[in-house]
């Protein structure tokens, strides 16, 4: 249980990106529980972020910190050793928050108070068609990204860092984020379980995501996250799950189909045509457009391939052959300044 009142710093690392600032900082200036400080880190950026911060002066408690780029886990920590609240609301720069944010999160930390959460994302109706098809993908209980929707209910959820919680005592506990990237939640999630703190899903503490990437980056984006999960394995046997290996799985399967196909066998090809024709129609339904829908299927296509091929590579080099994931994956790692 929490000892003290609960004070909030909201810590928001941005790297390149004052337009986005803007529209965080807007969806802040009009919460109806107002009673937070607002701790901006700038990691590095040339285009900073600095003026529109500035704007906000007269509207929220807000503070401006500029240091040497060394990632963004290594800058919410910077952002949190700065910050005068003793509990932390972790978001992304291209989150905007719905205007009672901060009070569900107020009220699910009054119902059920824990030292870590994470909320789950959402697309808002002027996304473009393509950030709502990367949303279904990367939030859809049909995909990979079905803990970011929220479908996690077995085992400890593993809160991520777009919108996350974390008290003060935890944080200093475990020292926060590594300077692995992407990766350095549930890295964290893992280190607060090994020190008895606990993690919760609240589902009602929603942020709209807006992933500003193209399919080239959400490839290498999807790509990285199925690099870093056999180094997480790697480093924890204990917690490994083996849904962990399902998108490689499938990958494998789908070849396997095409092979089938050659050799006169449809029926396993058939399948993923099933599959694929199921995430069609749940997210036509769901964003009422059969060419998001469209576009969905190729998202999801985009996610299992990239983060299909990169935990196969990520396996072998790092559990089968042993090599250190440092040497054969320096991208994945920041240095701490």
């Amino acid at each position: 249980m929490q000892d003290e009142p609960i004070s909030y710093s909201i810590i928001v690392p941005v790297y390149n990106r004052p337009n986005e600032i803007q529209e965080l900082l807007e969806s802040l200036a009009v919460q109806t529980r107002k009673t937070f400080e607002v701790v901006i880190v700038e990691d590095g950026s040339v285009e900073k972020s600095d003026r529109v911060v500035e704007t906000f002066s007269d509207q929220l408690n807000i503070s401006y910190y500029f240091k040497p780029n060394s990632g963004p886990g290594d800058s919410r920590n910077y952002g949190m050793m700065q910050a005068k609240g003793n509990y932390f609301l972790i978001l992304d720069s291209d989150c905007i928050l719905p205007a009672d944010y901060m009070a569900q999160v107020q009220q699910a930390l009054e119902n059920e108070y824990v030292d870590c959460f994470g909320g789950i994302d959402a697309a808002l109706d002027s996304f473009s068609d393509v950030q709502k098809a990367i949303n279904f993908a990367m939030t859809s209980v049909l995909t990979t990204g079905g803990v970011r929707g929220a479908s996690e209910k077995l085992g400890k959820f593993q809160p991520r860092s777009f919108n996350m919680g974390i008290s003060k005592k935890a944080f200093e506990a475990s020292g926060g984020f590594s300077e692995i990237h992407p990766g350095e939640d549930p890295d964290l999630s893992i280190r607060l379980w090994k020190l008895g703190f606990e993690t919760r899903l609240f589902q009602n503490v929603s942020v709209y995501h807006k992933r500003r990437i193209d399919w080239g980056k959400f490839k290498l984006q999807v790509s990285k996250f199925g690099k870093v999960r056999p180094i997480l394995n790697k480093w924890y046997p204990e917690y490994a799950k083996i849904t962990y290996f399902f998108p490689a799985v499938f990958l494998i399967g789908f070849l396997v189909a095409f092979l089938f196909l050659l050799l006169g066998i449809p029926y396993l090809l058939d399948l993923y045509l099933v599959y694929f024709i199921v995430c069609l129609v749940a997210s036509s339904v769901q964003n009422r457009s059969f060419y998001i829908g469209l576009l969905s299927v190729w998202a999801v296509a985009i996610q299992f391939y990239g983060y299909g091929t990169g935990f196969i590579r990520s396996f072998w080099l790092i559990q089968i052959t042993n090599k250190n994931p440092r040497d054969v994956f320096p991208n994945l790692f920041f240095r701490k300044k």
